[in-house]
């Protein structure tokens, strides 16, 4: 136990000396592919640009599966603590994936005493990690960006059931993509806030961007709580961007060893947001 401490304090330190992960996700979406047996699939990802070696011979890769029998429980963590406003938004078709981009500040998460800012979110069908070798039918990346431009996110996966409210609030610009044919288009202000979480428990670690160029160094947060979605929404999605992306999650990568952590608030810690 104490050497996989160790071995994490390690890591978080390496997120922040070496290489800069960028939040930087590549927006040319006819580069590459989700179709394993083409030759812009997943697996030939690292040999379209030289830039993009990362996804084939990076060792810190995302998604992987959160597997019970390899997390450590630890109370140490701390909860994620979020500060997000209102800011004017657009949403866009990347071909890849639907973005919705905060255009001002929309606020942050503090991570390890660092204010990381809130950029952008987007939604992958189905869901890109794994719990325990499940994949569910959803998975929203919301994109945070550091002092030097390193990447944090944090993830949040629905299965099937009621539908999400922060889709619904967004739902007729979405149809506006999917069904009209519109690129890019303005929708006003949005609260981040309303993206809900649902529990103070979540797993951590370091992994890669899942698109190209897959940068290293990123530190994730996957929420443990799995929310619900509606069939409709993810229809929705999926008919929104390009058919080539119709089911676009990543491949599981190798963990390769590293730490994944699953922080629980300690009983006093419970007890005493219970009775302020």
């Amino acid at each position: 136990m104490a050497t996989r401490t160790v071995l994490w304090a390690f890591l978080s330190v390496l997120v922040l000396r070496c290489s800069v992960a960028t939040s930087s996700e590549v927006e040319d979406e006819s580069e590459f592919n989700y179709h394993e047996d083409s030759v812009r699939g997943p697996a030939r990802w690292g040999e379209l640009r030289s830039e993009w070696r990362s996804c084939s011979s990076g060792t810190m890769q995302s998604p992987i599966d959160l597997s019970d029998e390899r997390v450590e429980v630890v109370s140490y963590l701390g909860r994620l603590s979020r500060s997000y406003r209102p800011s004017s938004a657009t949403l866009k078709n990347r071909g890849h994936d639907i973005m919705l981009k905060w255009e001002q500040g929309a606020g942050y998460i503090r991570v390890n005493g660092t204010r990381y800012m809130l950029r952008q979110c987007h939604w992958h069908s189905p869901s890109e990690h794994s719990v325990d070798g499940r994949r569910f039918d959803l998975e929203l990346h919301m994109v945070h960006e550091g002092p030097n431009g390193e990447a944090t996110v944090v993830g949040v996966m629905y299965k099937l059931g009621r539908p999400d409210s922060f889709l619904s609030s967004v739902t007729s610009h979405v149809e506006a993509i999917a069904y009209a044919g519109e690129d890019e288009r303005q929708i006003g202000m949005v609260n981040p806030k309303a993206i809900q979480l649902g529990s103070r428990k979540y797993y951590r670690y370091i992994g890669s961007l899942t698109i190209p160029p897959c940068t290293q160094n990123v530190q994730w947060t996957i929420v443990q709580k799995v929310r619900t979605v509606s069939k409709e929404q993810v229809k929705l999605l999926r008919e929104a961007v390009r058919d080539y992306a119709e089911f676009n999650a990543r491949p599981l990568q190798p963990i390769n060893g590293r730490p994944v952590q699953l922080f629980r608030p300690s009983e006093v810690e419970s007890e005493s947001n219970n009775n302020p």
